[in-house]
Parts: C-alpha cells; structure tokens; sequence
C-alpha cells in the first residue's frame, strides 16, 4: 500500500479516470459545455477544462481562455454533485391501468459514479445532503443508491473567485473529510498532483496507479498555493450567533429591501449545492393507461411553494427571501445539525440581480434590533 500522501504526473491523473472507467464507474468531471463549466461525462484528462479561468460576481460569470496547462483552474460552474445524486426531476413510481391497478416503483440502480474535481465546498455540500436524505428516521432511497455507489475525487483550491466565502464557513479552500482521494495541482517547478488518500476505496485505487513518493518541495507547494487561496478571498460571513440574529430579526426592514430587488426567479435555489426541496408532479398518458408520478425540484421562492388553505402563505417576496435566507442560516442548524450554506458562492454569482446573502447578513447585523432597539 501506498503512503497517505503520494504524487500523480500529468499521464497518472489521465490513468486515474482511465482507471475509474475500467472499474465501471462514470467519471463526472467539469468540462466546457455551452458556454460554461458543468459537471458532465469524461472519457480522458483531455475532457476536462483545461486551459480556462472563470471570473464570478454578482449576477456575472464569464470564463476566459488562458496559456496555462491547469486542468482546474476554473473554481467551479453552475453545477454541483446535487444535480447527479438527487437530479432536478427522477421517476418515483407508475401505475398500470388494470384489474386491479399495477404500481411500479422506480428502479433507481444505475452506474456508479466517480465525481472527479469537486471543490470542497461541494464535498462539503454532499455531507449536508447525506444528512437530509441518509440520517433520519426516512432514507432515502433514491438518493442512497446514487450516493452508495459514488466515489468522491476532491480538488483543493488554488484560486478563488469574487464570490466565494468558503473560509468564513470552513469548508474550504482545502477538503478535510468526505472525499475518497483529494489532489492539489501544484504547476511550479514540475505540473504534478498531490494525492491526499481519505478512504480505503482511495488507498485501493491509489494503489493502481503509477503514483510516486512525494518530495518536501512538492507538499511545501501545494500548501503554500491553497494557503494563497484561502488568503486571496475577500468575501466573508461572519457567523456568530448568525441563527440567533436571524430568528430575532424575522421583522427587519432589510427584508422589505431586499425584496424591492429580488425577482423570486429562485435561481440561488436552483444553484444551491445543498437546497432539497421537490414537489410531486403526476402525468398520465393520454389514452389514460398509465401514470406516473415524479419527484421535481421545488423552490421557496415560487408564489404555489407556500399553498396551504387555499392560498399561498408567504404572498410577499420579502417573506420568501425571509424564508430562504433563515432557512439556510438558522433553522437548518435545528434541524440537520449544520448550516445549510458551504460558503460555494453560487447563489451570488447566479442571481440576475446579483443579491449578496453575505451583504444581507451584514445589515441585519449592522442594525440587529435587539441593539438598536
């Protein structure tokens, strides 16, 4: 066996996926598709980004093209590891007209899947989602094969973008936990790859591959550049007593200001690496043979979210931003043990508004009621 820190070359980090393919994984990976960076299916190193950088505010993104040899320098796109383990619409069961009616459950066995490049914000984000559908009195059995079948292959970061705060939550930018195998891509004096090995299944593929002992130089590298990360971000949240703050400010007027610039599109939802909501959605065929019913992701910020005697519940955007924002902060601590938020960025960037949930938190803090009162 391998050491818990070994080195890849360039050919090892194409062997490595070659590898996971051979085993029968698919290999997900973050590649250009239309115009940005998602998470898609990679045969070789060669699917992968290479080359790009990605520029994040809000409301902006835009990648550029680059002399570099990086294979991830880009931080990360609209997609995270949520849209494969609990995809945006999934079959829950059909029903077969008949005497009597035939029920179907789903068959959610599917290929395994080997994640290849997720940031640690988005390895982080998978343990809050292990935690709602894994770790309560209901499993879930859709997202728990997904997830059983699943191997984590982290990318620690070397750059960041405008709109990460991963620091501030802790998640980043260096993955601690929930990965398989974690690699830091140091290109100074030689383009290698830093293994980091936080699994069995990782020390048994390590194992195959044509990985060599690590130098000094190269760990001194590797933790000098994601030291120069965590430095280089200028967003951040402060979190004490953020719960706290939140559920004594369900009246603050920054809500009502916020609200006068968000469009309830839910777009931060969508994004959002650990947001769960879904809603039922039954179809049938139009000689009425079949049914089916489907799990689809739902929003807090649509007016139907809320319906419940007849009418919506929170008819104002100001209770809807209210409800995501606390939510995510503060009663998901109740609930799951966890903040809801990885400090990912991504509800910043894709909001066509470019609201800061880290900027609505600071004026909440800056005029918390129970001070200025």
């Amino acid at each position: 066996m391998l050491p818990d820190l070994a080195v890849l070359s360039q050919a090892g980090l194409d062997a490595l996926i070659k590898t996971l393919i051979s085993d029968g994984y698919k290999v997900i990976g973050p590649a250009l598709r239309d115009g940005a960076i998602r998470l898609a299916d990679i045969a070789s190193a060669e699917g992968l980004a290479r080359g790009w950088v990605d520029h994040q505010e809000g409301g902006s993104y835009r990648l550029e093209p680059t002399d570099s040899d990086a294979y991830f320098s880009v931080v990360h796109g609209p997609d995270s590891a949520k849209q494969r383990l609990f995809p945006p619409t999934e079959t829950v069961f059909t029903v077969e007209s008949g005497s009597p009616d035939r029920f179907v459950a789903a068959d959610h066995s599917q290929q395994p899947s080997a994640f290849i490049g997720l940031r640690p914000c988005d390895v982080a984000a998978v343990a809050v989602q292990d935690r709602v559908f894994l770790s309560g009195p209901y499993v879930d059995p859709a997202y728990a094969a997904r997830r059983d079948t699943s191997l984590v292959i982290a990318v620690n970061c070397t750059r960041s973008v405008s709109s990460c705060f991963c620091t501030s939550i802790g998640t980043g930018p260096r993955a601690q936990t929930g990965f398989d195998l974690a690699l830091t891509e140091v290109l100074d004096p030689t383009h290698q790859f830093l293994v980091e090995v936080g699994s069995e299944a990782g020390a048994n593929l390590l194992d195959r591959l044509p990985a060599t002992a690590p130098s000094t130089d190269i760990e001194k590298a590797a933790e000098a550049a994601v030291g120069a990360c965590a430095t280089s971000m200028t967003k951040h949240l402060d979190t004490t007593g953020i719960k706290e703050l939140l559920y004594a400010n369900l009246e603050h007027q920054q809500w009502d200001k916020v609200a006068e610039r968000c469009l309830t599109c839910g777009n931060c939802t969508l994004a959002c690496p650990t947001c769960f909501c879904s809603t039922p959605v039954d179809t049938s065929s139009l000689d009425g043979g079949t049914a089916e019913r489907s799990r689809v992701w739902a929003s807090c910020f649509s007016l139907d979210y809320s319906y419940m005697g007849g009418h919506p519940v929170r008819l104002r955007g100001a209770s809807r931003y209210r409800q995501w924002m606390t939510h995510k902060l503060a009663t998901w601590i109740d609930q799951f043990g966890s903040s809801g938020c990885v400090g990912c960025g991504r509800c910043i960037t894709w909001c066509p508004v470019g609201i800061d949930l880290t900027e609505e938190t600071k004026a909440i803090q800056t005029a918390d009621v129970r001070t200025s009162a």
